[in-house]
């Protein structure tokens, strides 16, 4: 396995440069308490809060940086990281998904001209497929059986069919109206994709495996209060269990009493969007004084 020339005791992260989820990644470590210093070439951030430090790189090259054992975890999609995992390098670390960012959403899909019916991976049999993402595309023929011709681009991946260099495509799709501009629609997706943590499968044994925890915990709270809203309530105590039914996603409910009443007050952190009709649902149950607040950090 390869192991980086000099032991670090500092944890190192590697994020994309710049793209759509470069914005996204710094957000989610400033949101983990992380505050960071640039370098003036802007390929480096130092970890002024905690020392954890950043190394700003394309995607592409985010899981071979963990596999190399040069960054501790990354911030990479799930499409790119599973198109490295498969072509992984013999002897370098197997880099695995720690956790999923539920952001930057998108899916591999295989992608036909709008005139041509699909009604299976039959029919894919000696075709040429163009796409970015070979081995992906090659494991999904594979466990099909089809044998076609896959045509490696590095982009613009879209307009190959026009181009006639290949008859479909293996693309990244989004709203898909880039398939529509291109006169293709999308058949079969081959792997949902969104951003995720990545790293190595094994923990190091020091103090960055300590650190590497205690991020990861902060970025499950993190994930966790996006749509997280703490409801609070009065009610009579014959009806707390109604209403418990009632909180989408909720935890079991903290029960207080309400000094001079035979009502108590609970509340309770719910997961997901709170709507007026979770609330008229409740009053109708029992419920009173319903106030919903916003949730700014969670530690479990």
């Amino acid at each position: 396995m390869t192991t980086p020339n000099k032991a670090r005791d500092r944890l190192r992260i590697a994020i994309q440069k710049s793209g759509r989820m470069a914005d996204v990644s710094q957000d989610l470590l400033a949101r983990c308490g992380l505050k960071f210093r640039q370098s003036r070439d802007k390929l480096f951030c130092f970890g002024e809060s905690m020392p954890i430090d950043l190394l700003l790189v394309r995607d592409d090259d985010i899981p071979s940086l963990i596999a190399q054992g040069v960054c501790d975890l990354g911030i990479v999609g799930r499409n790119v990281l599973a198109e490295q995992s498969l072509a992984a390098v013999e002897g370098t670390l197997p880099v695995v998904e720690l956790c999923a960012l539920d952001n930057s959403r998108c899916r591999l899909s295989i992608a036909v001209p709008q005139d041509m019916d699909y009604n299976g991976p039959h029919q894919l049999q000696g075709l040429r497929i163009a796409t970015s993402y070979p081995a992906l595309l090659g494991a999904w023929l594979a466990e099909h059986k089809v044998e076609a011709k896959i045509v490696f681009l590095a982009g613009s991946v879209e307009i190959a069919p026009k181009l006639g260099t290949a008859d479909l495509i293996c693309d990244l799709v989004s709203s898909g109206a880039t398939l529509v501009a291109n006169q293709l629609r999308e058949a079969v997706v081959i792997l949902e994709s969104e951003a995720v943590v990545a790293g190595p499968q094994t923990v190091p044994p020091d103090e960055r495996g300590d650190l590497r925890e205690l991020l990861l915990r902060r970025i499950d709270g993190v994930i966790q209060v996006r749509e997280s809203k703490l409801v609070m309530l009065h009610a009579a105590r014959a009806n707390v269990d109604a209403i418990r039914k009632m909180l989408p996603n909720g935890q079991m409910p903290t029960l207080l009493p309400i000094e001079g009443s035979e009502q108590v007050a609970l509340q309770a952190v719910c997961y997901g969007a709170i709507t007026w009709q979770h609330l008229e649902d409740m009053k109708r149950a029992g419920a009173s004084q319903l106030l919903v607040l916003p949730v700014e950090k969670i530690l479990a």
